[in-house]
């Protein structure tokens, strides 16, 4: 929603606020390369500190800019927090939760993302852009904060050797009664039998057994970035505009529609399976980007 306004007040080309846009995905991309070799050094608190550092300075940045090149360099910040994030928070939610509801926080952890990005759309239509960056913020100092007062998680600790404070942590996250005896034991277990294994390498996953759910995966993967949604979501306001619909609120309609398809998502992929789910929002994605192809289309001729 806050296209229009900061081309008009930093005087940026179509092609440069395209790029802001854009770089945000590349430092995903490093954020995502780097982020298990971090959270394996300094631990998924220690990762999810220095994540929380980038996206401070660059919501910062983009605050003070005043030109495309420190808004491009504050763009490129976050998007590398957010890539960190992307892997270090699924796994440290994986790790801290009991075995019975993975599942259920995982899924939440995705749901709560769509809530965050659907927020700051409806936010974006009724606050200017540096107001917007500066609530960009808050989320990140809550998260800041709050990790000094959460343990890390257990299994990190103890693949580190880190025996009591792994016992310690494992007891202060099911409760102080609880009896952890077992599950300590099953964890240690699992670290042992890991260890014991063979270090993996990337190429050891072009292996002819892994190949089928590699091409799966990663297949997945990419047609679900190619499918357009972040070309969508990031000119949502412009292309309500060609389509002669109010931007403020075609905006706040699709945030809150995301909201609402993902929490039922949310609540039944383990009742509909993947599969199913996956076909249904296929089929949305092949529609919407139908219809869409068709409306510029005819705009143009």
């Amino acid at each position: 929603p806050t296209q229009d306004a900061i081309r008009k007040d930093l005087s940026l080309s179509l092609a440069e606020y395209s790029l802001f846009g854009s770089i945000l995905t590349f430092g995903a991309m490093i954020g995502a390369i780097t982020s298990g070799p971090i959270a394996d050094l300094v631990g998924r608190k220690g990762a999810m500190r220095v994540s929380s550092a980038f996206c401070i300075a660059g919501w910062l940045v983009i605050y003070f800019s005043k030109g495309p090149v420190s808004l491009d360099i504050g763009r490129l910040a976050t998007g590398y927090g957010m890539g960190v994030f992307s892997y270090v928070v699924p796994v440290f939610i994986a790790e801290i939760a009991p075995k019975e509801r993975r599942g259920v926080l995982t899924t939440l952890n995705q749901f709560m993302i769509v809530i965050g990005g659907s927020t700051a759309f409806i936010f974006g239509t009724i606050l200017s852009w540096r107001a917007l960056s500066i609530i960009g913020l808050i989320p990140t100092v809550v998260l800041l904060l709050g990790l000094f007062f959460i343990p890390e998680s257990p299994r990190w600790l103890a693949k580190r050797g880190l025996t009591k404070d792994f016992v310690a942590a494992l007891q202060i996250l099911r409760g102080k009664d609880a009896d952890i005896s077992q599950e300590a034991k099953e964890i240690q277990d699992y670290i042992t039998s890991l260890e014991k294994l063979a270090k993996p390498k990337v190429l050891d996953l072009f292996q002819k057994r892994y190949l089928r759910s590699l091409t799966i995966g990663v297949g997945l993967m990419v047609c679900q970035q190619f499918g357009g949604i972040n070309g969508v979501g990031f000119y949502a306001s412009s292309i309500f505009d060609l389509a002669g619909f109010p931007s403020a609120t075609g905006t706040i309609l699709f945030a809150i529609l995301q909201i609402v398809i993902t929490g039922v998502g949310a609540a039944l992929i383990d009742k509909a399976g993947r599969k199913p789910l996956l076909l249904v929002s296929g089929s949305g994605l092949v529609t919407g980007s139908i219809f869409t192809a068709v409306a510029f289309y005819l705009k143009v001729h």
